[in-house]
């Protein structure tokens, strides 16, 4: 028999496709099933870069749930990709809720994906997934920011688990695996070896063209917050670290140092993405 958690549970999908055509990238596939679409794409860059926003139309992830994208940037093509709000993982009926995105970059693509906030209420059980297939030659810039409670309401991350797995590899090389894992209880949430009392936690990472030891010392000295920051040189490329209690704050810095990054790789200034300012 099928519970009636079972049967309320969603199974979005998502498979977008870009294409280079004549030095313009489009999203010429694009199939979604719901809580998930993705809105028509903008491009305020101009045609080179395509910037979409996904949708979550549920409003919010409960225990059951299973969302799953899968991604292909094709030869020479250039996608910004964020989401329209930040995501919230609701209190656990004693399922988990579970996301997976698997991502290909081909010859000289590159893919920036910035979603917003995702949030955990107490009692939430979430596993996240993001696998990179990244061709020689191509770039990935991506960062995940994740909030433990509704710290307005005064909530902390007592109960729950959360778990996030991102691989990034290359001609069946890894080039960065990340495995994090955080149960929710007193003892995790206050230690100086689990949250140490913040309610954040972010981590941006640039996988491609080598990052010179000068652009570390960029991103370090762009430092300015009040919570926990550090920048690693990794073998092929940055990965940069945060521990805090502000939204804004992790994602000033990540964007500061996105900017260097886009500068420096891509040619091109900051652009923020409209769905942000709104």
């Amino acid at each position: 028999m099928i519970s009636n958690q079972q049967t309320a549970a969603w199974h979005g999908k998502l498979n977008l496709v870009y294409a280079d055509r004549q030095n313009f990238t489009q999203l010429i596939y694009n199939h979604h099933q719901a809580p998930l679409k993705v809105q028509r794409p903008f491009y305020p860059e101009g045609d080179q870069v395509c910037h979409s926003v996904i949708l979550h139309t549920a409003g919010g992830i409960v225990g059951g749930d299973r969302l799953s994208a899968n991604i292909h940037l094709q030869r020479h093509t250039q996608a910004l990709i964020t989401t329209a709000a930040a995501s919230k993982v609701y209190r656990s009926n004693g399922l988990q809720a579970r996301q997976a995105i698997d991502i290909q970059i081909d010859v000289g693509a590159c893919l920036e994906w910035l979603p917003q906030e995702t949030i955990l209420f107490n009692g939430a059980d979430y596993r996240q997934d993001l696998r990179v297939e990244l061709a020689i030659g191509a770039n990935f810039l991506g960062w995940e920011i994740t909030r433990f409670g509704r710290s307005a309401r005064g909530e902390k991350f007592y109960l729950g688990e959360w778990r996030s797995h991102t691989e990034i590899w290359q001609q069946g090389v890894p080039l960065w695996i990340d495995r994090q894992y955080l149960p929710g209880n007193t003892e995790i949430f206050h230690s100086p070896h689990g949250l140490f009392g913040q309610p954040i936690v972010g981590s941006l990472v640039w996988i491609g063209n080598p990052v010179s030891a000068e652009i570390v010392e960029k991103a370090r000295h762009l430092w300015h917050g009040a919570g926990h920051a550090g920048v690693t040189l990794l073998e092929h490329g940055l990965l940069c670290r945060y521990r805090g209690a502000s939204t804004s704050e992790v994602r000033n810095w990540f964007t500061a140092v996105w900017q260097i990054l886009r500068v420096s790789f891509l040619s091109r200034g900051i652009c923020l993405p409209r769905v942000w300012q709104i």
